[in-house]
């Protein structure tokens, strides 16, 4: 008869090999885009502009609801990257939205990236925030009016933070950096107003009262 045995040297290399896999496999893994996408930033029209998802399409709410996650680092060098950031922009500055700011989920991407004008600073420009995180606050809360390209003809009272302080990946010299900022004032309620959308949160959540316009 055959000894179907594994010999004790063949086991110990099986386990060395199980416990490395364990301690090196990346749970935390961020997946790069997928073809689907890829495809809803392709979608943007001649003018570089996006449809913006609305609470009112029940198809929509469920992306508008979901959590985003981050983009992976070869993501962020990448021209569909580029393309996003540039249409992201060119779409909540369009007369059709006019807006101060806009987040992954509302052009139908669960990504963690808004887009900001930068009312603090000078020529209020709009940038471009990839893998955005309120890392603290401070204690001043202020109540404030806020409206939201995806829920059209109403706005609302909503409570934030005074000022926050923002951290975010960017491409310096083809290396991924981590930066942060203190925003302060209307910015940081525009910050914490896009960043809630990467959440799934909508405005209306945490309104006092909200009316149509």
């Amino acid at each position: 008869m055959k000894n179907n045995t594994l010999p004790f040297y063949l086991i110990a290399i099986g386990i060395i090999g199980l416990c490395f896999f364990i301690f090196t496999y990346d749970s935390d893994e961020v997946p790069s885009l997928s073809r689907k996408e890829i495809n809803v930033i392709k979608s943007a029209n001649a003018q570089g502009i996006m449809r913006v998802l609305s609470v009112f399409d029940s198809t929509d709410v469920k992306v508008l609801r979901d959590s985003s996650i981050n983009f992976s680092a070869e993501d962020l060098s990448s021209k569909h990257f580029q393309k996003l950031a540039e249409y992201m922009i060119a779409t909540v500055t369009c007369p059709e939205q006019d807006g101060v700011g806009i987040a992954g989920p509302q052009v139908g991407l669960n990504r963690r990236i808004i887009a900001v004008q930068r009312l603090d600073k000078e020529g209020e420009p709009f940038e471009i925030y990839p893998n955005i995180k309120i890392e603290s606050h401070s204690d001043e809360c202020i109540m404030g009016g806020e409206g939201c390209l995806s829920v059209l003809g109403y706005y609302g009272s909503v409570e934030r933070w005074e000022s926050v302080i923002v951290s975010w990946d960017e491409v310096i010299e083809g290396e991924v950096q981590r930066l942060r900022d203190t925003v302060s004032g209307f910015t940081a309620r525009i910050f914490q107003h896009e960043c809630d959308h990467l959440d799934g949160v909508i405005y209306t959540d945490r309104a006092t009262e909200v009316k149509a316009r």
